[in-house]
């Protein structure tokens, strides 16, 4: 892949996001010229050429030792994807279904703990990605940055999709995992399962 290449820079990064808000830059505009990105009102999103076009810039060599080295460590991304949805979840609703008011300061303690346990265990797996592949390595610092905030009473720094939560750089690292590894949504969430339910 040409690192060096900010019109695919710009593809891929967009195609991680999802979308992005905003009036379009210049290299997004010309992404939208190509047909890989369009624009409705003031967000932008990928064309299905457009992903097909970063996953193909993603993919590792198949069968080669790096995917293979990924791959492994992808199995223990994922029941630790599980564990990060569940605080998400018990951040916003609390066990009897009810909307999180977060007026039980216990409570908001008890699922502040359950992320710092998340946050823990996703270490070491990131640091060994990031040394399978080097474009992997920005996001303990992105998610470290996110928690710090969310620690400092910024609540919205857990899960707001308007900004580079926790929640949101998580999902920005399983895009790119999944698109490296050449896998699809369903691929993902069948293993996850697997994974979860110690089902071999």
């Amino acid at each position: 892949m040409a690192e060096s290449d900010p019109l695919q820079q710009a593809l891929i990064s967009l195609v991680i996001r999802g979308m992005v808000r905003g009036a379009p830059d210049e290299a997004t505009a010309t992404l939208a010229e190509q047909g890989l990105a369009m624009l409705k009102g003031p967000i932008t999103m990928p064309t299905p050429d457009g992903t097909a076009a970063a996953a193909a810039l993603l993919r590792l060599e198949p069968d080669g030792p790096q995917e293979q080295d990924l791959d492994k460590l992808f199995d223990g991304f994922l029941p630790i994807n599980r564990r990060l949805r569940d605080v998400c979840s018990a951040w916003q609703t609390r066990p009897d279904g009810m909307p999180n008011d977060h007026s039980d300061g216990a409570y908001d303690d008890t699922v502040r703990d359950r992320l710092d346990e998340v946050h823990s265990a996703i270490g070491p797996v990131l640091r060994r990605m990031a040394a399978v592949e080097p474009r992997l390595a920005g996001y303990r610092p992105r998610l470290q940055d996110a928690l710090d905030k969310f620690d400092d009473g910024e609540s919205a720094w857990l899960a707001s999709p308007l900004m580079d939560s926790y929640h949101t750089v998580w999902m920005q690292l399983h895009q790119e995992l999944i698109l490296m590894l050449g896998l699809t949504r369903a691929d993902d969430e069948a293993r996850e399962e697997r994974l979860v339910s110690g089902r071999t």
